[in-house]
């Protein structure tokens, strides 16, 4: 924190301290203005984000080391480990400190942190907001870019690429991710306009709602004080439904359609199943589903989530961190960081136990894993001697008796 500190002052950089510019996004074909922080007060896209943002941050990021007999082990020696896994620095938790990197990343298409180093060693890790970092690329291929940080009162700096650490989402140079609501621009707009549509509709709306007519030619200020007496007492949601007095030869005129009529509610729906393809994420992950969902459908569909958008988000932040965190000595000498997404498929395990019986032989089926290859896939140390063999077939026979413990080694 002290670099940071001492380039910018205490305070840290916010939303509120940046130029509004920065976070506009462009207006959309609906009309509505999208920017980052109205774009969050769509459900839809506050409930994707945080999908993605606490599905990536719930579950544990640990720096591991592999020797030359596959064995593995949780490096706690090293002081990259509790960077990582508990206290990024001196005011975030792991946890918090990866939710808002990968929120950052999945709404912008790139989160940004600052790697303080001490003695060639990582000693802390400082989220940056997007909106603050410029990237700088260098005219040559293959050179890593440069990033220019804007600090409290426009005070800016500029950190070489070992000083950044760079999660990027889908990216089309492989160097900035592509900004998923520059995207999904036109269907988020389309929500945040049916959103407002629809709230004008009870805010405004007179019941019944339509033409109000009089035979005679009303002066303005008959006219003003005919308005606000309809809007007083037939206006809004409270009095919906009341009975509208005419006089003096009068006539109303219903003209504007109901929100079922003008296919809101449909319009909506839509939308939400719209903005969720652009993120990747299952409909019913953010609480909405059709009625055709089983509990069987929705445990798949929560499997679908882990394996078709956590997965690999999972690869993209293990890789980068990899490549930013470790030096290329350590990640020769077998040091890796990984995430233990096995904690998400507790759902699973029966299918997994059946599977894994089969793998080994079980039934009498040839076995076509040892019991090492499926410790490997569970993340477990292998045990060597019997376990690294095929074993042999179970329940083949009634003169094999019946074991239905398990395998055989035998």
């Amino acid at each position: 924190m002290g670099i940071l500190a001492r380039a910018f002052s205490q305070k840290g950089v916010t939303v509120a301290d940046l130029p509004a510019e920065i976070l506009q996004l462009g207006q959309s074909k609906s009309g509505q203005s999208v920017t980052i922080a109205n774009a969050l007060k769509v459900s839809t896209v506050c409930a994707c984000v945080r999908r993605i943002a606490e599905g990536m941050a719930q579950v544990s990021l640990k720096l591991y080391i592999e020797d030359d007999q596959d064995n593995k082990r949780a490096a706690r020696e090293h002081p990259l480990y509790d960077v990582l896994h508990r206290m990024p620095n001196d005011v975030s938790t792991s946890f918090g400190f990866r939710e808002t990197l990968v929120m950052h990343a999945a709404l912008c298409g790139t989160g940004y942190a600052f790697i303080n180093r001490s003695m060639g060693e990582v000693v802390e890790l400082i989220n940056i907001e997007p909106g603050a970092v410029t990237v700088k690329k260098s005219d040559r291929m293959g050179v890593p870019p440069r990033y220019q940080i804007t600090g409290i009162n426009g005070a800016q700096r500029e950190f070489p690429a070992e000083s950044i650490l760079r999660i990027t989402g889908p990216s089309w140079d492989g160097i900035i991710g592509m900004e998923p609501l520059k995207l999904a621009r036109e269907a988020v707009g389309l929500a945040m306009a049916t959103e407002e549509t629809h709230a004008s509709l009870h805010r405004n709306g007179v019941a019944p709602s339509g033409l109000y007519s009089v035979d005679a030619t009303l002066n303005p200020q008959q006219y003003k004080d005919l308005k606000k007496w309809i809007e007083d007492n037939y206006a809004g949601p409270s009095n919906r439904s009341s009975a509208m007095i005419l006089d003096r030869g009068a006539k109303f005129v219903p003209l504007s359609q109901t929100g079922v009529d003008a296919q809101h509610l449909e319009t909506r729906r839509h939308q939400i199943e719209e903005i969720c393809r652009f993120f990747q994420i299952m409909p019913i992950m953010i609480g909405y589903s059709d009625k055709a969902s089983t509990y069987a459908s929705a445990e798949q569909m929560f499997l679908a989530h882990v394996v078709h958008c956590l997965a690999p988000w999972a690869e993209r932040i293990e890789q980068a961190m990899e490549c930013q965190l470790l030096t290329r000595e350590e990640r020769r000498a077998g040091y890796y960081i990984k995430h233990n997404l096995t904690s998400l498929l507790r759902g699973a395990t029966k299918d997994r136990g059946e599977y894994f019986s089969r793998a080994l032989g079980a039934g009498g089926a040839p076995a076509w894993m040892t019991q090492d290859e499926v410790r490997a896939l569970e993340d477990l140390n292998p045990m060597g001697g019997s376990a690294s063999q095929l074993p042999i077939a179970t329940n083949v026979g009634t003169n094999a008796g019946t074991n239905t413990g398990g395998t055989s080694n035998e």
